[in-house]
């Protein structure tokens, strides 16, 4: 058989089969996440890693501001990752504004973005993340489910600490927890909103304050995992687990022991590891000129002492053990 028939049958054999047809390099994905000091961006890095593992012609590398208040640190990776001339772009933005002239100008040099987590303004690629609306409604519905399983009375005030000011991801959460308080349990007021620049020993100080404010305070909603973890030292210092309700967003590892505790109640978890995995194939399908949904829902589900060692629920709480 001559050589370039054995070449074209062999194309047309790797073809059908689904697989590569070249040896071209592989497409060169940055993922950019908000921070490398919370285990939840971590989270997302390891679906993206797998992602990249499980396909050989993508090559992932993870870049990020050691905080999420370092937004002019993000601001600059990404303008670095446009003079590289990388081939994609997966970013979790810290700023829904900040970013979005270097994100513009890197889908002018061709450079294909798909965002996670948080949205932009003015400026629209593919998007995944959690219905944070409905997440925070979600939270609202535990909350009260809990308060009427200890038969206490749906009065009193409610704590509501966020992490930041003007971060869209947070905000909706806010918004759809205090929406849905007020709607299924009117006796309850949510106090005005505290911000913790993401510092926990902020959150926990924060959260003493308000329950030495505030004696017929009923318990807290903590927007982001170090909200959580803030809280729950304030209300195990106070010794009131198992009084004060305590439901927050995100797991890690100082959450997923306060739960296991019985300090923190519920737990909202949000799913980064599918919106690194399913975030990167993005990335590769729209490299590939396929069209795609303008929003995913990655989905939010509910994490209890009684559901902790549930599979599906073990995995979002670990996602370091789905690591390839």
């Amino acid at each position: 058989m001559k050589l370039g028939l054995c070449l074209a049958i062999t194309s047309l054999a790797a073809m059908l089969a689904g697989g590569p047809v070249s040896a071209a390099a592989p497409k060169n994905i940055a993922v950019v996440i908000k921070a490398t000091d919370s285990d939840f961006w971590q989270y997302l890095v390891v679906g993206a890693n797998n992602y990249a593992k499980e396909h050989s012609n993508v090559k992932v590398t993870v870049y990020g501001a050691p905080t999420e208040a370092e937004v002019d640190k993000q601001v600059s990776i990404l303008e670095g990752l446009v003079s590289k001339k990388v081939d994609g772009i997966l970013v979790a933005a810290s700023s829904s504004d900040a970013p979005v002239p270097v994100l513009k100008e890197a889908e002018a040099a061709k450079i294909a973005v798909v965002t996670a987590d948080n949205r932009l303004n003015g400026f629209a690629p593919p998007h995944l993340a959690t219905d944070n609306l409905k997440a925070g409604g979600q939270g609202a519905e535990q909350f009260v489910k809990i308060l009427k399983s200890r038969g206490v009375a749906l009065q009193g005030k409610v704590g509501l600490i966020s992490a930041f000011a003007g971060i869209e991801v947070l905000t909706k959460r806010d918004e759809g927890f205090t929406q849905k308080l007020k709607q299924i349990a009117p006796g309850l007021t949510v106090l005005p909103v505290r911000y913790i620049d993401n510092d926990i020993q902020k959150a926990m100080t924060t959260a003493s304050d308000l329950m030495l404010a505030n004696a017929d305070l009923v318990g807290f909603f903590g927007d982001n995992n170090h909200s959580g973890d803030g809280v729950a030292l304030a209300v195990r210092d106070a010794k009131k687990a198992g009084k004060t309700v305590v439901v927050a967003f995100d797991s890690d590892p100082e959450e997923v022991a306060s739960l296991k505790e019985g300090i923190i109640d519920a737990l909202i978890l949000q799913d980064p590891y599918a919106m690194g995995y399913k975030g990167v194939d993005y990335v590769v399908r729209k490299l590939n000129g396929e069209k795609l949904p303008a929003y995913t829902d990655t989905q939010a589900y509910l994490a209890t002492k009684a559901n902790v060692n549930d599979p599906k629920i073990k995995g979002l709480l670990d996602p370091f053990s789905l690591r390839k």
